[in-house]
């Protein structure tokens, strides 16, 4: 049975600076892509032997949470271009100490966007690890903990700094972004609309 959506507000979002906060909700994820699978074992074990795992200022990496939003219909999913990378990616960022991995993607998403009235399915539906070089920054991993987002009937997106564009995409429309979107991000969408659409039957 799918988890119902959470709005900003419930206490359930709690921020909280417990990294067992943030690996217990690891642990819930119903995940079975294979390789979904291994970069799960690898954040648990990162979050296990490093206890600023949630500070941006971690040399190796550092956790962060995004934000598959889909439309309130379950056919599309909203993707930034992301300025700094300049590749097309849900929105998400750094945990910068809060381990409620689930409150992060929500903040994230509702900032990046400008959506109101956005809410989270607190259960992870796909985690991804990746090397990262930002511009007059080390390369590092992010450790990415992904979640369902969904927007409201009347959603109306506003691109904040962090984005290019923003742009609203059905699975089949993904061969259609250019620069061409990775096969981790493929995989969530995928794997997230089909969790909208059981969610919003």
């Amino acid at each position: 049975m799918e988890q119902a959506p959470l709005p900003f507000d419930h206490p359930a979002l709690t921020s909280s600076d417990d990294l067992s906060v943030a690996r217990e909700v690891l642990r819930s994820a119903a995940l079975t892509d294979p390789e979904a699978l291994l970069h799960l074992e690898a954040i648990v074990d990162f979050i296990d032997r490093e206890p600023s795992a949630a500070h941006r200022m971690t040399v190796e990496g550092h956790l962060t949470g995004s934000a598959l939003v889909v439309d309130a219909a379950g056919e599309r999913t909203l993707l930034m271009l992301h300025r700094k990378l300049g590749r097309w990616f849900q929105p998400g960022g750094h945990c910068d100490g809060d381990t409620n991995l689930a409150a992060v993607a929500l903040r994230e998403a509702s900032e990046e966007t400008g959506i109101t009235g956005l809410r989270v399915v607190p259960t992870p539906i796909d985690v991804d690890v990746h090397r990262v070089e930002p511009p007059r920054e080390a390369p590092h991993l992010h450790m990415d903990t992904r979640f369902l987002v969904l927007a409201p009937p009347d959603a109306t997106e506003v691109a904040n700094e962090e984005s290019r564009a923003l742009r609203w995409v059905t699975e089949g429309e993904l061969d259609d972004l250019d620069p061409p979107v990775d096969a981790s991000t493929r995989r969530l969408v995928r794997v997230g609309l089909e969790r909208a659409r059981r969610l919003i039957g």
